[in-house]
């Protein structure tokens, strides 16, 4: 028989798990954020090969060689690792990594290399060759690996199939730099840099297992700055009004970014992951209609592009040139730094231009 005792008991416990509930419900937009990018983050990283790395031997003081393709993974590196590596970048500040092309330099650091941090998602086209050139002993981690990859436009991609062929196959080899159907762009995100700092982190410490807990509290201090780099910039992109979140930039570097934070890429002076591809001038029209027709006020070129083509663009449409960094950090003096400085430079152009 039901017990009259136990009914005051199931209100207090119901009554419990309503207060819990709503209490949950009610948690701030930015924890979440945060909670869904931990998990996420966690998912992704069961299938990085980076456990699997053998410790290199290292005599007292000796520190691992390091080399990373770009000056923006290199600062992730450093946060990552502080003093405790020798770290050499391929990349030039403000060079555009879509034309870079090795010197025989950079051949000598991959050979003398530990660990080669790429970006991957095919960003590095230069890479498999450069270190078959320096001996194909390096090892090489890509970093975006676990990173929920964008995929390149289909319709995008045939039509710029069909023009190809009706130009006669003039066009180069760049002008198909689809990356093999993903954007390489992953970084443009404080969400996606988690997963860059936990592959970096994880090599770095079964690589040089004796300083692994130092890197690893290093880890989890910088990914606590990126995680509220996150969320500040959902507060800034918050402050354009709606039906003015429409971006225009020189080439697809930005889809991650604006899918992230909610704004939409409505066209791109290279309609390509690539600077190296050029535009038809078919293409060059669809984007001046693009323009006209939401009324943009920015179009939105990255400092380390041949800007020749976005002033064309602007002159004939009279928007506004507003500089991003994308494929590099900026030089001293620039705001842009570091990584974190580097977002924070963006998305304040981006909001002012926009507002």
């Amino acid at each position: 028989m039901f017990s009259r005792k136990l009914v005051p008991l199931i209100f207090i416990i119901v009554g419990s798990l309503f207060i819990v509930a709503c209490g949950s419900a009610q948690q701030d937009q930015s924890n979440q954020q945060a909670e869904m990018m931990n998990s996420q983050t966690d998912a992704d990283h069961e299938d990085t090969a980076v456990t699997d790395l053998a410790p290199v031997t290292l005599a007292d003081g000796e520190k691992l060689q390091v080399v990373a393709t770009s000056n923006i993974i290199g600062d992730m590196i450093r946060n990552v690792s502080g003093d405790l590596v020798e770290l050499t970048i391929l990349m030039p500040p403000g060079s555009d990594p879509h034309a870079f092309q090795p010197a025989p330099q950079d051949a000598a650091a991959v050979a003398d290399a530990d660990v080669v941090f790429a970006n991957g998602l095919n960003f590095e086209e230069f890479l498999d060759e450069l270190i078959a050139n320096a001996g194909g002993e390096a090892v090489a981690i890509r970093v975006a690996n676990g990173v929920e990859a964008q995929a390149f436009d289909k319709d995008d991609e045939e039509h710029a199939e069909d023009e190809h062929h009706e130009e006669g196959d003039e066009h180069s080899e760049a002008d198909h730099h689809h990356h093999d159907g993903v954007d390489p762009h992953a970084w443009m995100t404080p969400y996606n840099a988690l997963v860059y700092v936990y592959n970096i982190e994880t090599a770095l410490s079964a690589l040089d297992p004796a300083h692994a807990e130092t890197y690893q509290a290093n880890a989890e201090a910088y990914k606590a700055q990126l995680e509220d780099l996150d969320r500040w910039v959902f507060e800034q992109v918050e402050t354009i009004p709606p039906e003015n979140r429409e971006m225009v930039t020189d080439h697809d570097a930005f889809g991650y970014y604006a899918d992230r934070y909610g704004l939409e890429i409505v066209g791109a002076v290279i309609p390509s992951y690539s600077t190296a591809a050029e535009p038809s001038a078919q293409e060059m029209a669809k984007l001046q209609e693009a323009i006209a027709e939401f009324d943009t006020p920015a179009l939105f070129v990255g400092t380390s592009v041949n800007p020749t083509l976005a002033e064309q663009v602007a002159a004939d449409t009279g928007t506004q040139l507003v500089p991003l960094y994308t494929g590099s950090l900026g030089p001293a003096g620039s705001g842009a730094e570091t990584y974190i400085d580097y977002i924070r430079y963006n998305t304040k152009a981006i909001v002012d231009a926009l507002k």
